[in-house]
């Protein structure tokens, strides 16, 4: 992985509110789908895409490639912008989410979609995926990582934790967990339906090492990726912290945004403040 420089991190981090800008639109061409995560984890889905993993969208089955396995199906919106910004399909096919025939289901389909490595919906099963994927590589001497994106609210599911005993007893030194600890979930706030914490004690004591970043903060997580990388005798969770509805005031931090889209005239608003903040991110850096 080439360093973060300067000149990389300002097209990245346009690039991001870039996303976030597609995502509105394509929410609300689609009329359906979820808001508040897609857009807390476009810096993140950036900083894989286009940084961190080792893949190649013309050849999406490259045997050699990074596994990005999303859990937590529902905020796929912001993986098909990605994939789309990244070249796996064509920019003008992200207007068929959700509708009948398309490859963009509401949750991904692994079948449907070539570089979505697998089928995700009930939450709570990612974790369990990828440490079949990562044995596997183990298994036949593969060098390539995995990297499972999960949500905070789907650590309430019991076979979560189950995987996670399970990676942490196999020293699977490949996987690395990504949590969107954005403390929402459909019903409310993670804290007052079920609490999560203290979150990075519960990994550590199943022999996981364990980062918190700053989720909007690529220079912390790529560094907290690097430092993945460098553990072998353990799988690493990187718990980051995130915002949801990031760079949409009225969206932030509203559970209520968790499952429904923006309609024309929310959309309206939400564009003209995600296009005021690439603004001030592009005066920043000059």
């Amino acid at each position: 992985m080439e360093s973060l420089h300067d000149k990389k991190l300002k097209y990245l981090e346009e690039l991001a509110n870039k996303i976030r800008e597609t995502i509105i639109e394509t929410l609300l061409e689609a009329g359906s789908g979820h808001s508040a995560g897609p857009l807390g984890m476009a810096d993140i889905f950036t900083a894989l895409y286009f940084h961190i993993l080792n893949h190649d969208p013309k050849n999406p089955d490259w045997p050699d490639r990074d596994r990005l396995i999303l859990s937590n199906g529902h905020i796929c919106p912001v993986r098909y912008v990605a994939m789309a910004y990244a070249g796996y399909f064509p920019m003008e096919e992200l207007k068929t989410l959700r509708k009948i025939n398309t490859r963009l289901q509401g949750h991904p389909h692994r079948t449907a979609l070539p570089g979505v490595e697998t089928t995700s919906g009930p939450l709570g099963s990612g974790i369990s995926q990828s440490i079949g994927v990562a044995l596997t590589a183990r298994l036949d001497n593969k060098k390539y990582r995995v990297y499972c994106l999960t949500s905070d609210g789907e650590h309430q599911e019991g076979n979560t934790w189950e995987a996670i005993m399970f990676a942490g007893k196999h020293k699977l030194s490949n996987l690395t967990v990504v949590i969107d600890r954005n403390n929402i979930q459909i019903d409310g706030y993670t804290e007052s339906i079920m609490p999560l914490e203290p979150l990075r004690e519960k990994y550590e004591s199943f022999n996981w090492h364990v980062l918190e970043v700053d989720g909007h903060n690529m220079f912390e997580f790529v560094d907290a990726v690097n430092e993945a990388k460098a553990i072998y005798e353990k799988p690493t969770a990187i718990i980051a912290h995130t915002i949801p509805g990031k760079g949409v005031s009225f969206m932030e931090g509203d559970f209520r945004w968790h499952g429904k889209p923006p309609n024309k005239e929310e959309a309206v608003r939400a564009l003209a403040e995600l296009r005021s903040l690439r603004g001030r991110i592009q005066s920043e850096h000059e």
